[in-house]
């Protein structure tokens, strides 16, 4: 099971830290990566951490406010968003693979995927 939290409302320019926790799999041997969708549009990459050496990977949207990091020992990925902006708001996904090679720019792949959790960046 993989499970979101963190998100919430916030003003522009703002910040918030995004986690995903798993239970019952050692996150460590899983890719995990974050997508999300607004109202009326496709679900779309954010970022992702790849097992093994934890290479990350962003969207252009995001590069250089966000910033995805594990703790093994938590078992625990978090998502840093800085510097939010009103387009930021969506709902959250954590997704998680173990795959021995993922596309983690596409949502297809993926095998787990957390609940969800509402990002709200008011202007």
């Amino acid at each position: 099971q993989v499970v979101e939290s963190g998100g919430g409302l916030v003003q522009a320019g703002g910040s918030l830290r995004l986690s995903c926790a798993a239970s019952g799999r050692t996150f460590s041997s899983y890719h995990v990566g974050w997508f999300r969708q607004a109202p009326g549009k496709e679900r779309e990459f954010v970022a992702a951490i790849g097992r093994g050496d934890g290479t990350t990977y962003y969207a252009d949207s995001v590069k250089g406010r966000f910033t995805i990091s594990r703790d093994n020992a938590k078992n625990t990925v978090y998502l840093q968003m800085n510097s939010l902006r009103p387009e930021d708001t969506a709902v959250y996904y954590c997704a998680a693979d173990d795959a021995s090679f993922i596309n983690y720019y596409s949502s297809v792949p993926w095998d787990y995927w957390g609940q969800g959790t509402q990002v709200t960046v008011s202007s």
